[in-house]
């Protein structure tokens, strides 16, 4: 996702001035935005021309010229989807915006099908018993049950890859020695594996204490039994935009009360409400952490990242939320893994 700060503009300004500002970036587009940040439209080197045919002057502003319907996509579509919106609609930059409409990066098709690879590095948890599958896990670890034609592991390191990201660090315990007989140093996948043993349970984040030297840039950490198609290029970039130590991707989860609600106040009924809908966000079990939180990390300790979060928090440093709308399935029970298995080929087999 490229740096847009160069070429955010005001729909108030010249076409002289929007004329120097493309002439001066590479990207060849500006992004007009309201007072409060949401994109409202973009202008081109074509919509000048075309402006000018029509008579307008340099001394006017973008107001009539720029175009206020421009394709757009969210920062939680997928980098596949992007591609294929890009192609079909026959544009090489694309904007960026959250859920509320604010603007928030650039996406250029070059890049896009351009490979980059990232220095980070990506911490995966794959030591858990995963005792919840019963039988299925007494000689398999989770991770590498298979799902679709291989194991859930296996495609959580390719959707890494797909954004550059090859740098991989295992934490392993369980079963260990099928993880590393499987991935072995990660180049038969294109990508490079490092392993860290549990000697014990440590938690979701206790083992971070065993990798402080490997660990000297942001990094991705993330559950090992988890599929999904988050796009992990926008997390990283949302987490630097907000110059957060910690960032927590959630899902947003309801739950219906199968009851009538009676709101009592003072032993008298005010108000009755049928069955109601709450809505929560919930922790999704991927994350982007700055280095600076490994020294909150106790050394050889049972440790999760919730409560690495809250020490993060107490201590007023900032922390961020990534809401994830994409496909996101913890193969918790059997029934998820069930579904996963009935659900693989139209997610990701389709994208690839």
């Amino acid at each position: 996702m490229q740096k847009i700060q160069d070429i955010i503009v005001r729909r108030n300004i010249t076409i002289k001035d929007a004329l120097k500002l493309i002439d001066q970036s590479s990207k060849q587009i500006l992004l007009v935005v309201d007072d409060h940040g949401k994109l409202i439209g973009t202008v081109s080197d074509g919509d000048i021309r075309r402006g000018l045919l029509k008579g307008y002057c340099l001394d006017e502003s973008i107001e009539k010229i720029y175009f206020t319907e421009p394709t757009v996509v969210y920062i939680n579509d997928s980098k596949e989807n992007i591609i294929r919106l890009a192609i079909a609609k026959k544009i090489h930059q694309i904007p960026i915006i959250d859920n509320s409409g604010n603007l928030v990066g650039l996406e250029t098709l070059d890049d896009l099908v351009t490979e980059q690879r990232k220095s980070n590095s990506v911490v995966l948890m794959v030591g858990g018993q995963g005792t919840r599958l019963g039988e299925l896990t007494k000689t398999m670890p989770k991770p590498m049950l298979h799902v679709g034609n291989k194991p859930i592991l296996q495609t959580i390191i390719e959707n890494f890859a797909k954004y550059g990201n090859t740098k991989f660090i295992l934490t392993v315990n369980h079963l260990s020695h099928i993880i590393e007989e499987y991935f072995g140093d990660g180049s038969c996948f294109g990508v490079t594996i490092d392993y860290v043993h549990e000697k014990q349970r440590m938690g979701t984040a206790g083992a971070l204490s065993l990798m402080r030297d490997k660990l000297t840039e942001p990094f991705f950490v993330m559950n090992g039994d988890l599929l999904t198609n988050v796009n992990f290029e926008h997390l990283y970039d949302f987490h630097m935009s907000q110059e957060a130590m910690g960032t927590m991707a959630v899902r947003e989860y309801d739950f219906q009360v199968p009851y009538g609600v009676v709101n009592v106040e003072n032993g008298l009924i005010v108000s009755i409400v049928e069955k109601p809908i709450h809505k929560f966000f919930v922790n999704a079990g991927i994350y982007m952490l700055s280095p600076d939180v490994l020294s909150l990390v106790p050394d050889g300790k049972f440790f999760d990242m919730p409560c690495l979060f809250e020490k993060i928090i107490a201590q007023d440093n900032k922390v961020a939320s990534f809401p994830v709308h994409e496909y996101w399935l913890d193969i918790g029970r059997m029934n998820d893994f069930e579904r996963a298995n009935i659900e693989y080929s139209e997610i990701f087999d389709a994208s690839r």
